[in-house]
Protein backbone atom coordinates (compact mmCIF):
# COMPACT_ATOMS: atom_id res chain seq x y z
CA UNK A 1 0.00 0.00 0.00
CA UNK A 2 1.97 3.05 -1.12
CA UNK A 3 1.00 6.58 0.50
CA UNK A 4 1.81 9.94 -1.14
CA UNK A 5 4.29 12.22 0.46
CA UNK A 6 3.22 15.53 1.60
CA UNK A 7 5.11 18.11 -0.18
CA UNK A 8 7.45 20.62 1.53
CA UNK A 9 6.42 23.82 2.91
CA UNK A 10 8.85 26.21 2.99
CA UNK A 11 8.39 29.86 5.25
CA UNK A 12 8.85 33.09 3.69
CA UNK A 13 10.95 34.43 6.34
CA UNK A 14 11.46 37.61 4.38
CA UNK A 15 7.84 38.35 4.74
CA UNK A 16 7.96 38.21 8.68
CA UNK A 17 9.93 40.10 11.35
CA UNK A 18 13.77 39.77 11.89
CA UNK A 19 13.95 36.58 13.63
CA UNK A 20 16.08 37.89 15.70
CA UNK A 21 13.60 40.35 17.39
CA UNK A 22 11.73 37.32 18.58
CA UNK A 23 14.51 36.14 20.55
CA UNK A 24 14.05 37.10 24.15
CA UNK A 25 16.35 38.77 26.33
CA UNK A 26 16.78 36.45 29.12
CA UNK A 27 18.72 34.44 26.21
CA UNK A 28 20.54 36.90 24.90
CA UNK A 29 21.68 38.32 28.28
CA UNK A 30 23.31 35.11 28.97
CA UNK A 31 24.67 34.71 25.72
CA UNK A 32 26.44 38.58 26.59
CA UNK A 33 27.31 37.13 29.94
CA UNK A 34 29.37 34.67 28.60
CA UNK A 35 30.59 36.87 25.93
CA UNK A 36 31.62 39.58 28.78
CA UNK A 37 33.37 37.12 30.47
CA UNK A 38 35.66 35.57 28.20
CA UNK A 39 36.05 38.88 26.29
CA UNK A 40 40.30 39.16 24.81
CA UNK A 41 39.78 43.26 24.49
CA UNK A 42 37.47 46.38 25.05
CA UNK A 43 36.91 46.10 21.41
CA UNK A 44 34.86 43.00 21.84
CA UNK A 45 32.13 44.77 23.98
CA UNK A 46 32.52 47.95 21.61
CA UNK A 47 31.67 46.22 18.55
CA UNK A 48 28.62 45.00 20.43
CA UNK A 49 27.36 48.09 21.57
CA UNK A 50 27.63 49.46 17.93
CA UNK A 51 26.01 46.47 16.61
CA UNK A 52 22.57 47.86 16.95
CA UNK A 53 20.21 49.84 19.51
CA UNK A 54 18.83 46.08 21.34
CA UNK A 55 22.26 45.13 21.68
CA UNK A 56 23.65 48.39 22.89
CA UNK A 57 20.44 48.38 25.17
CA UNK A 58 21.12 44.71 26.60
CA UNK A 59 25.05 45.03 26.92
CA UNK A 60 24.55 47.68 29.29
CA UNK A 61 22.51 45.42 31.39
CA UNK A 62 23.75 45.40 35.45
CA UNK A 63 23.91 41.58 34.73
CA UNK A 64 26.08 41.40 31.48
CA UNK A 65 28.39 44.55 32.92
CA UNK A 66 29.26 42.72 36.63
CA UNK A 67 30.22 39.92 34.46
CA UNK A 68 32.95 41.80 32.28
CA UNK A 69 36.28 39.63 32.48
CA UNK A 70 39.92 41.38 33.39
CA UNK A 71 40.98 42.25 29.43
CA UNK A 72 37.69 43.29 28.84
CA UNK A 73 38.81 46.24 31.10
CA UNK A 74 42.27 45.76 29.26
CA UNK A 75 41.80 49.93 28.00
CA UNK A 76 45.55 51.59 26.88
CA UNK A 77 47.12 54.48 27.99
CA UNK A 78 46.44 56.31 24.87
CA UNK A 79 43.04 55.49 24.79
CA UNK A 80 42.03 56.80 28.04
CA UNK A 81 38.92 59.24 28.14
CA UNK A 82 35.79 60.08 29.84
CA UNK A 83 33.88 57.85 28.19
CA UNK A 84 36.38 55.05 28.95
CA UNK A 85 36.11 56.10 32.62
CA UNK A 86 32.44 56.29 32.82
CA UNK A 87 32.13 52.67 31.64
CA UNK A 88 34.60 51.18 34.41
CA UNK A 89 32.13 53.35 36.89
CA UNK A 90 29.22 52.08 35.54
CA UNK A 91 30.87 48.38 35.37
CA UNK A 92 31.90 49.24 39.16
CA UNK A 93 28.52 50.01 39.88
CA UNK A 94 27.31 47.01 38.95
CA UNK A 95 29.10 45.05 40.78
CA UNK A 96 31.89 44.03 39.20
CA UNK A 97 35.23 43.60 41.32
CA UNK A 98 37.79 43.89 38.47
CA UNK A 99 36.26 47.04 36.99
CA UNK A 100 36.14 48.19 40.97
CA UNK A 101 39.75 47.20 41.43
CA UNK A 102 40.88 48.93 37.73
CA UNK A 103 39.37 51.99 38.19
CA UNK A 104 40.40 52.23 41.85
CA UNK A 105 44.65 51.49 40.92
CA UNK A 106 43.49 54.38 38.29
CA UNK A 107 41.89 57.00 40.32
CA UNK A 108 44.45 56.34 43.68
CA UNK A 109 47.59 56.78 41.68
CA UNK A 110 46.65 58.27 37.74
CA UNK A 111 44.33 60.38 38.93
CA UNK A 112 45.58 61.15 42.40
CA UNK A 113 41.49 60.87 43.72
CA UNK A 114 43.24 58.31 46.90
CA UNK A 115 40.15 58.55 49.04
CA UNK A 116 38.01 57.48 45.83
CA UNK A 117 40.14 55.01 44.78
CA UNK A 118 40.98 53.28 48.16
CA UNK A 119 37.13 52.90 48.38
CA UNK A 120 37.09 51.27 45.07
CA UNK A 121 39.74 49.08 45.95
CA UNK A 122 38.19 48.08 49.63
CA UNK A 123 34.94 47.31 47.57
CA UNK A 124 36.51 44.58 45.64
CA UNK A 125 38.97 43.17 48.62
CA UNK A 126 35.45 42.84 50.62
CA UNK A 127 34.50 40.40 47.39
CA UNK A 128 37.88 38.30 47.76
CA UNK A 129 39.33 40.19 44.99
CA UNK A 130 43.15 39.03 45.67
CA UNK A 131 44.92 41.29 43.60
CA UNK A 132 42.79 44.15 45.23
CA UNK A 133 43.44 42.56 48.56
CA UNK A 134 47.28 42.52 47.30
CA UNK A 135 46.91 46.42 46.37
CA UNK A 136 45.68 47.43 49.61
CA UNK A 137 48.54 45.53 51.43
CA UNK A 138 50.97 47.46 49.54
CA UNK A 139 49.34 50.87 50.58
CA UNK A 140 49.54 50.15 53.84
CA UNK A 141 52.97 48.98 53.85
CA UNK A 142 54.23 52.14 52.83
CA UNK A 143 51.45 54.44 54.24
CA UNK A 144 50.43 55.96 50.41
CA UNK A 145 48.90 58.72 49.96
CA UNK A 146 49.44 59.75 53.38
CA UNK A 147 52.81 60.43 55.47
CA UNK A 148 55.70 57.77 56.45
CA UNK A 149 53.78 57.85 59.79
CA UNK A 150 50.85 56.32 58.36
CA UNK A 151 52.37 53.31 57.26
CA UNK A 152 50.26 50.34 59.32
CA UNK A 153 52.88 47.32 58.80
CA UNK A 154 50.12 45.02 60.68
CA UNK A 155 46.96 45.61 58.43
CA UNK A 156 49.27 44.83 55.58
CA UNK A 157 50.41 41.51 56.49
CA UNK A 158 46.64 40.95 57.29
CA UNK A 159 45.55 42.06 54.05
CA UNK A 160 48.46 40.18 52.31
CA UNK A 161 47.60 36.98 54.64
CA UNK A 162 43.88 37.08 53.10
CA UNK A 163 45.15 37.51 49.55
CA UNK A 164 48.08 34.63 49.63
CA UNK A 165 44.97 32.57 51.18
CA UNK A 166 43.54 32.87 48.23
CA UNK A 167 46.38 32.16 45.58
CA UNK A 168 47.89 35.40 45.03
CA UNK A 169 51.68 34.32 44.08
CA UNK A 170 52.84 38.38 44.71
CA UNK A 171 51.33 38.16 47.92
CA UNK A 172 52.79 34.85 49.59
CA UNK A 173 56.20 35.76 48.48
CA UNK A 174 55.62 39.65 50.25
CA UNK A 175 54.01 37.72 53.03
CA UNK A 176 57.01 34.99 52.83
CA UNK A 177 59.43 38.12 52.99
CA UNK A 178 57.95 39.54 55.77
CA UNK A 179 57.77 36.42 58.20
CA UNK A 180 61.75 35.97 57.53
CA UNK A 181 62.09 39.57 58.18
CA UNK A 182 60.01 40.13 60.47
CA UNK A 183 58.58 42.68 58.93
CA UNK A 184 55.12 43.91 60.74
CA UNK A 185 54.92 40.01 61.83
CA UNK A 186 56.42 37.54 64.48
CA UNK A 187 59.89 36.31 62.81
CA UNK A 188 59.12 32.92 62.09
CA UNK A 189 62.29 32.00 58.75
CA UNK A 190 60.85 28.17 58.90
CA UNK A 191 56.99 29.66 57.38
CA UNK A 192 58.15 32.71 55.51
CA UNK A 193 60.10 30.22 53.48
CA UNK A 194 57.65 27.49 53.10
CA UNK A 195 55.58 30.42 51.51
CA UNK A 196 58.09 31.31 49.28
CA UNK A 197 58.31 27.57 47.75
CA UNK A 198 54.52 27.69 47.76
CA UNK A 199 54.77 30.86 45.79
CA UNK A 200 57.53 29.52 43.28
CA UNK A 201 55.33 25.88 42.92
CA UNK A 202 51.74 28.01 41.83
CA UNK A 203 54.35 30.09 39.76
CA UNK A 204 55.64 27.54 37.98
CA UNK A 205 52.55 25.45 37.02
CA UNK A 206 50.69 28.61 36.30
CA UNK A 207 53.57 29.58 33.58
CA UNK A 208 53.80 25.40 32.98
CA UNK A 209 49.82 26.15 32.13
CA UNK A 210 50.33 29.15 29.79
CA UNK A 211 53.15 27.71 27.93
CA UNK A 212 51.02 24.50 27.31
CA UNK A 213 48.37 26.63 25.61
CA UNK A 214 50.83 28.74 23.43
CA UNK A 215 52.47 25.86 22.33
CA UNK A 216 48.67 24.45 21.24
CA UNK A 217 48.08 27.72 19.55
CA UNK A 218 51.37 27.82 17.74
CA UNK A 219 51.37 24.57 16.69
CA UNK A 220 47.63 25.06 15.14
CA UNK A 221 48.76 28.22 13.22
CA UNK A 222 52.82 27.61 12.10
CA UNK A 223 53.17 23.81 12.89
CA UNK A 224 56.46 23.32 14.48
CA UNK A 225 58.21 26.26 13.72
CA UNK A 226 60.10 27.16 17.11
CA UNK A 227 59.25 29.80 19.46
CA UNK A 228 62.06 32.78 19.08
CA UNK A 229 60.19 35.62 19.98
CA UNK A 230 59.40 34.79 23.80
CA UNK A 231 60.44 36.85 26.57
CA UNK A 232 62.47 34.39 28.93
CA UNK A 233 62.11 34.21 32.81
CA UNK A 234 65.20 33.28 34.57
CA UNK A 235 62.93 33.43 38.14
CA UNK A 236 62.18 29.74 37.71
CA UNK A 237 66.20 29.24 37.60
CA UNK A 238 65.57 27.28 40.73
CA UNK A 239 63.91 24.67 39.50
CA UNK A 240 66.11 24.27 36.29
CA UNK A 241 63.41 25.55 34.63
CA UNK A 242 63.68 28.33 31.68
CA UNK A 243 60.14 29.69 30.36
CA UNK A 244 57.82 32.81 29.24
CA UNK A 245 57.61 35.60 31.79
CA UNK A 246 54.06 35.79 33.03
CA UNK A 247 52.10 38.55 31.93
CA UNK A 248 51.32 41.32 34.33
CA UNK A 249 47.65 42.52 35.44
CA UNK A 250 46.33 45.18 32.46
CA UNK A 251 45.93 47.71 35.26
CA UNK A 252 49.64 47.50 35.94
CA UNK A 253 50.57 48.01 32.08
CA UNK A 254 48.51 51.12 32.07
CA UNK A 255 50.20 52.15 35.25
CA UNK A 256 53.65 52.28 33.68
CA UNK A 257 52.02 53.72 30.25
CA UNK A 258 50.62 56.54 32.03
CA UNK A 259 53.66 57.33 34.24
CA UNK A 260 56.08 57.06 31.31
CA UNK A 261 54.21 59.20 29.28
CA UNK A 262 54.46 63.28 29.00
CA UNK A 263 51.49 63.62 31.01
CA UNK A 264 52.78 61.51 33.59
CA UNK A 265 56.37 62.37 34.18
CA UNK A 266 54.92 66.29 34.21
CA UNK A 267 52.79 64.76 37.25
CA UNK A 268 54.99 62.94 39.36
CA UNK A 269 58.09 65.19 39.29
CA UNK A 270 60.27 64.07 42.13
CA UNK A 271 58.69 60.86 42.39
CA UNK A 272 60.33 58.05 40.91
CA UNK A 273 58.30 54.39 39.56
CA UNK A 274 58.62 50.92 41.19
CA UNK A 275 62.12 49.21 38.97
CA UNK A 276 59.93 45.74 38.76
CA UNK A 277 58.87 46.45 35.05
CA UNK A 278 55.29 44.26 35.54
CA UNK A 279 54.70 46.34 38.43
CA UNK A 280 54.05 50.23 37.13
CA UNK A 281 53.31 51.98 40.51
CA UNK A 282 54.83 55.33 41.68
CA UNK A 283 55.31 56.87 44.78
CA UNK A 284 53.14 59.16 46.20
CA UNK A 285 55.25 61.27 48.39
CA UNK A 286 59.24 61.59 47.61
CA UNK A 287 61.58 58.66 49.11
CA UNK A 288 58.35 56.24 49.64
CA UNK A 289 60.11 53.29 47.95
CA UNK A 290 63.23 51.45 49.14
CA UNK A 291 66.13 51.69 47.36
CA UNK A 292 68.51 48.74 46.56
CA UNK A 293 71.08 48.94 49.23
CA UNK A 294 73.85 47.69 47.44
CA UNK A 295 74.08 49.79 44.35
CA UNK A 296 71.19 52.44 45.30
CA UNK A 297 69.83 52.72 41.97
CA UNK A 298 66.86 51.05 41.39
CA UNK A 299 63.69 51.33 43.91
CA UNK A 300 60.96 49.15 45.06
CA UNK A 301 57.01 49.47 46.14
CA UNK A 302 57.90 46.07 47.79
CA UNK A 303 59.97 42.86 48.86
CA UNK A 304 58.21 40.86 46.26
CA UNK A 305 59.18 43.35 43.55
CA UNK A 306 62.35 43.55 44.51
CA UNK A 307 62.77 39.72 44.95
CA UNK A 308 61.23 39.48 41.55
CA UNK A 309 63.35 42.19 39.74
CA UNK A 310 66.29 41.08 41.52
CA UNK A 311 66.19 37.80 39.69
CA UNK A 312 64.81 38.70 36.25
CA UNK A 313 67.07 41.60 36.12
CA UNK A 314 68.94 44.01 38.69
CA UNK A 315 70.83 40.38 39.29
CA UNK A 316 72.97 41.06 36.32
CA UNK A 317 72.82 44.93 36.48
CA UNK A 318 74.00 45.50 40.53
CA UNK A 319 77.10 47.50 40.03
CA UNK A 320 78.38 46.56 43.45
CA UNK A 321 78.22 43.11 42.49
CA UNK A 322 79.92 43.00 39.15
CA UNK A 323 82.53 44.88 40.85
CA UNK A 324 82.88 42.52 43.72
CA UNK A 325 82.51 39.35 40.75
CA UNK A 326 85.60 40.94 39.20
CA UNK A 327 87.33 41.41 41.95
CA UNK A 328 86.78 37.95 42.88
CA UNK A 329 88.19 36.33 39.62
CA UNK A 330 91.43 38.73 40.20
CA UNK A 331 92.03 37.38 44.02
CA UNK A 332 91.17 33.76 43.30
CA UNK A 333 91.20 33.52 47.19
CA UNK A 334 87.40 32.62 47.68
CA UNK A 335 86.96 35.60 49.59
CA UNK A 336 85.28 37.99 47.24
CA UNK A 337 83.09 35.14 45.94
CA UNK A 338 81.10 34.21 49.51
CA UNK A 339 80.55 38.23 49.75
CA UNK A 340 78.97 38.19 46.57
CA UNK A 341 76.72 35.46 47.45
CA UNK A 342 75.84 36.52 50.78
CA UNK A 343 75.05 39.53 48.98
CA UNK A 344 72.81 38.05 46.51
CA UNK A 345 71.18 35.80 49.99
CA UNK A 346 70.22 39.30 51.24
CA UNK A 347 68.59 40.31 48.38
CA UNK A 348 66.64 37.37 47.32
CA UNK A 349 64.92 37.71 50.84
CA UNK A 350 63.75 41.56 50.48
CA UNK A 351 66.92 43.68 51.60
CA UNK A 352 66.92 46.63 50.21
Amino acid sequence: MSSAKRPRTCRNFAAESDLFDVLPDDLLIHLLCRLASSASSPSDLLNLLLTCKRLNRLVLHPLVLSKAGPKAFAVRMEKWCDSAHRFLKRCADAGNSEASYTLGMIRFYCLTNRGSGASLMAKAAIKSHAPALYSLAVIQFNGSGGSKSDKDLQAGVALCARAAFLGHVDALRELGHCLQDGYGVRRNSDEGRRLLIQANARELAAVLLSSSRVRQQRHHQFGNLPDLTATRCSLLSDFGCDFPATEPHPVNLFLREWFESERGVAGRVGLRLCSHGGCGRPETRPHEFRRCSICGTVNYCSRGCQSQDWKIRHKEECTAVQRWQDAEVDNAGGVMFNAVEEVEDANVVGTV
